[in-house]
């Protein structure tokens, strides 16, 4: 197989940051793309409906000239959000779905919920509307092992609220475990799951033997090998739960550098391309269209693109770093070689 032709895909996960950094990642994250699903995790955070709006529209302000693509807005819920702020999302038209970011977890996540046994008013009005429910599922609790973080969350926190809101839909956003990936498979058709291409393509192995690459640093981490293998044998079943969310997240090689390196990988140079690599090494490529660009959009209830791309096997050198704000980003599997290109 020299070419192969599928259906545009979405990304349902992903950041794009504001201001100076939207003029590189918003075309970066158009390309090959139809639609993407926008992280909320500014600094204010995206919080009301208002916010939404006008942070689309600055979004769009950077869209290339010619392109369609959508960005998909989302709320960050906050122990302050409100059932009336849930209402008014699912009027406006652009909003999605909204986040849940256990305080503290990653990025910009301060104003996350303190309590999921809040939140009971929210997820009703949740579960009423239709909207959907994206999870960073982590404990943050300091004695907890950052590698234990998200298969305590499901024990902890995510199989009763599945229970206690069984019509609520649920995405356990990039996940990393075997665990995780079993719990989504035995749950009902409203859960679902995300996987990014750092957690199929790495384990902690690339990231710490030989010495630290920060650049592969992500939250939630890189685990070991049997739970790379795990998210493989997901990706690539063809089980509708399972569908591609990047979070694709563009930081400054120095921020990535620094004594205290930030968390995030920017995969938007090469998204389509970095599964596809995935998807050819399991022998597996007959599979790639549902994951990336059927499965999302039928959870979230939104058409399919009525467009396609073509992916095309061909060698190409990936970029050891990419122009960013006032210096430069370095972006995932910088250096090295794959196998696919989109045809631009």
């Amino acid at each position: 197989m020299d070419s192969i032709t599928i259906i545009r895909p979405d990304d349902w996960h992903l950041h794009l940051r504001d201001d100076q950094a939207l003029v590189t990642s918003v075309p970066a994250a158009a390309r090959g793309f139809g639609r993407g699903i926008i992280m909320p995790n500014l600094t204010p955070p995206v919080t009301k409906v208002a916010l939404a709006s006008d942070y689309r529209e600055r979004i769009l302000a950077q869209r290339p000239e010619g392109s369609d693509w959508q960005p998909l807005m989302v709320l960050y819920l906050t122990d302050n959000t409100s059932p009336d702020e849930i209402y008014a999302a699912a009027d406006s038209g652009f909003v999605h779905g909204c986040k849940y970011y256990p305080a503290g977890a990653t990025t910009n996540s301060d104003s996350g919920v303190t309590d999921l046994n809040n939140m009971h008013s929210v997820f009703t009005a949740m579960e009423e509307v239709g909207m959907v429910l994206q999870m960073h599922g982590e404990v943050t609790s300091p004695d907890i092992d950052i590698f234990d973080r998200e298969v305590v969350f499901i024990e902890r926190h995510l199989r009763s609220l599945v229970d206690q809101y069984p019509n609520l839909k649920v995405i356990l956003e990039h996940i990393t475990t075997e665990q995780a990936a079993d719990f989504v498979m035995s749950a009902s058709d409203n859960v679902g799951a995300t996987i990014t291409p750092q957690h199929l393509l790495y384990n902690r192995n690339h990231m710490l033997v030989g010495g630290i690459r920060p650049h592969l640093f992500c939250l939630p981490i890189l685990k070991r090998d049997i739970h790379q293998q795990a998210l493989i044998s997901a990706a690539i079943s063809g089980n509708h739960k399972f569908f591609l969310g990047t979070d694709s997240a563009p930081h400054t090689k120095g921020a990535k550098e620094s004594a205290c390196g930030c968390a995030g990988c920017f995969s938007h140079h090469a998204a389509i391309e970095l599964y596809a690599e995935v998807f050819d090494q399991a022998g597996a490529m007959d599979k790639l269209e549902a994951f990336v660009s059927i499965n999302g959009p039928d959870f979230y209830g939104l058409p399919h693109n009525t467009t396609n791309i073509v992916l095309n096997r061909q060698s190409w050198l990936l970029p050891e770093s990419l122009p960013f704000e006032d210096t430069v980003l370095v972006p995932l599997g910088a250096g090295t070689t794959l196998k696919w290109k989109l045809a631009e």
